[in-house]
């Protein structure tokens, strides 16, 4: 798959892309738009006003749905309804997640669920709707999976976020060998990026940001370019790029939120 920015709007590749008004989401929906790409935007609580007039901005198709991901039975429903409306669907970018802080003592089976509903069960049941869609149509597509550092630096914090994360790499070798031909699986694995939200404060995202091999992590861009690489690479498949500056390089015993005396990162609605 390669830029489609002088096709016509009706020819152009189609992306979904979850939890797209907003942060990584938003970064990696502007970078599929300026390849030409129209995009599907995902959202739950987010308003997607200001992401829609963005993407539309770069001459592109861009229509919002909404969906609770973690209701099985509405995101089922996802795949469909973009179809209906844009006519074809080619690549699925997972970045929706929530990002809530437990531990080893904390640990509930409640949080556990919550994470999995949100972060992993998804992934696999777009990715098998995107398939059924692509045998259909005789074509070829590919989903990216928006993973994390931590699953190559790992520490207990964070506990039931990281072992959702952990199941959605596993996940992404397994759906690959499952999918293909028609359906390349694909992960993509920032480091700190965005600050933690109701958590970390700029100057100590400023900080640890620079706690990396490269003396800085990722950045919003460099993650939207790594995923519209995968996207657009036709022999990639079953594996994850790490794009984090080489943080996963240097091992922590904490997660950097809790690093030079952060805030305890407790808030409900916090995520990656």
């Amino acid at each position: 798959m390669t830029s489609h920015a002088t096709a016509s709007t009706s020819d152009r590749p189609v992306v979904l892309i979850t939890g797209a008004a907003r942060r990584l989401g938003l970064a990696t929906a502007l970078e599929m738009a300026r390849a030409g790409w129209g995009v599907a935007v995902h959202h739950h609580r987010s308003r997607p006003d200001e992401a829609l007039a963005k993407l539309r901005g770069l001459g592109v198709k861009a229509h919002a749905f909404a969906a609770d991901l973690g209701d099985e039975a509405a995101c089922e429903a996802l795949t469909p309804a973009v179809v209906q409306h844009f006519g074809h669907l080619d690549a699925v970018v997972n970045s929706a997640s929530i990002f809530q802080h437990d531990e080893v003592a904390s640990f509930s089976y409640a949080a556990m669920d919550s994470h999995w509903r949100a972060n992993t069960a998804p992934a696999i049941l777009l990715a098998r709707a995107l398939h059924a869609h692509l045998v259909e149509r005789r074509a070829r597509g590919c989903v990216v999976n928006m993973l994390d550092q931590k699953l190559w630096n790992p520490n207990p914090d964070y506990l039931s976020y990281t072992l959702s994360k952990a199941a959605l790499e596993a996940a992404t070798g397994l759906l690959a060998r499952a999918l293909a031909p028609n359906l390349r699986v694909c992960g993509v694995a920032p480091g700190v990026t965005l600050p933690t939200e109701g958590s970390m404060s700029p100057e100590h995202f400023d900080s640890v940001h620079t706690m990396a091999a490269l003396g800085r992590s990722s950045t919003p861009d460099d993650i939207a370019r790594a995923v519209r690489f995968m996207i657009e690479s036709p022999a990639v498949t079953g594996t994850t790029l790490i794009v984090d500056g080489g943080q996963h390089l240097l091992p922590s015993s904490r997660d950097v939120a809790f690093v030079q005396g952060a805030a305890h990162p407790n808030r409900p609605d916090s995520s990656r």
